[in-house]
């Protein structure tokens, strides 16, 4: 028997689950207000699927098996799973959660796409089924990239989280549960920190975007990708590992090196961010990039299932 994801919100996120679950041999029925967002949809579709053959298909996965309607309540009914990806504002995600929690059948898992806020927010407006609403935080693009981060809020039950990490593995993610609720949760924070000095860096003058990115594809960002942070400096130790690494490199963290607050964004700032990021671009569209990046992904997802079989683990909770 077919399962149902219900995606409501087509814009970048929710286009990404809409692909990745017809992929997976699931229907998909998408709500979204926006005239366009139907025709929107599909040409993501078309651009995506190439990379989704390479990456293999699951039996009956068609396009055709994504329907639109013009209700929320209609979206939501008879879903195994629902998502919600309306744009990063709390009152508005309050809200249309609100509707689906009424809509809703009682045992269906709500996910919110959400980067940053905290599920227990989410579900204060949720009167019949609020634990059901949880985080389920995934990664662009959506349909390539296999995480999730799970998070209840405080009326959630352990079997609500068991249940969507069951259903998040069927859509082929890798769910990662996270202990305690927090604001942009575990990967976004570390993103962030990154991504602050970053804009230090373009803003102090000390190298451009294109510099700084080339720092991250042919140095940290290789070993990241198949060893992560704490790994990566367990073996900087040597034979010692771990213990080793700070106790010669950990007083280092004292000195001022990181910028713990953002740059304001001035419009020099913006500027210098926008033509480094144009220059890299190279005239070539978003939709050629995104093909580009894709298919670089494919290949090493395959390198890091090879390398990294343990990978298997993240289903547990961390």
């Amino acid at each position: 028997m077919s399962q149902q994801l219900s995606v409501i919100g087509t814009g970048v996120i929710g286009n990404g689950w809409i692909a990745r679950a017809l992929a997976r041999g699931w229907d998909v029925v998408a709500f979204d207000p926006a005239p366009e967002a139907p025709a929107r949809t599909r040409a993501f579709i078309d651009n995506a699927w190439a990379s989704l053959e390479k990456l293999g298909l699951a039996e009956g996965a068609s396009p055709e098996r994504l329907t639109f309607v013009d209700r929320l309540e209609e979206a939501v009914a008879g879903a195994d799973l629902i998502q919600e990806n309306v744009p990063e504002r709390l009152e508005l995600k309050r809200e249309i959660l609100a509707a689906i929690d009424a809509a809703a059948a009682p045992s269906t898992i709500v996910g919110s796409s959400t980067s940053g806020f905290k599920p227990s927010d989410l579900q204060r407006d949720c009167i019949w089924v609020p634990g059901r609403v949880i985080v389920a935080h995934p990664f662009n693009p959506v349909y390539l990239l296999p995480l999730v981060e799970l998070v209840g809020g405080e009326a959630t039950e352990p079997h609500q989280i068991e249940r969507a990490q069951a259903l998040y593995q069927a859509l082929a993610m890798r769910p990662l549960v996270v202990r305690r609720e927090i604001e942009g949760h575990i990967a976004d924070r570390l993103m962030e920190a990154l991504w602050r000095e970053a804009l230090h860096l373009v803003n102090d003058g000390v190298a451009t975007t294109e510099e700084i990115d080339a720092a991250v594809v042919y140095g940290c960002g290789l070993r990241w990708s198949l060893m992560g942070t704490f790994l990566t400096f367990h073996l900087a130790g040597g034979e010692q590992g771990m213990r080793h690494m700070l106790e010669q490199f950990g007083p280092a963290l004292k000195l001022p090196w990181t910028k713990l607050e953002a740059p304001e964004l001035t419009d020099t700032l913006i500027d210098r961010v926008v033509e480094g990021c144009e220059h890299q671009a190279a005239g070539r569209p978003v939709a050629e990039l995104d093909r580009r990046r894709d298919d670089f992904l494919v290949e090493l997802l395959d390198l890091v299932q090879k390398y990294w079989p343990e990978a298997e683990g993240l289903e547990g909770r961390i």
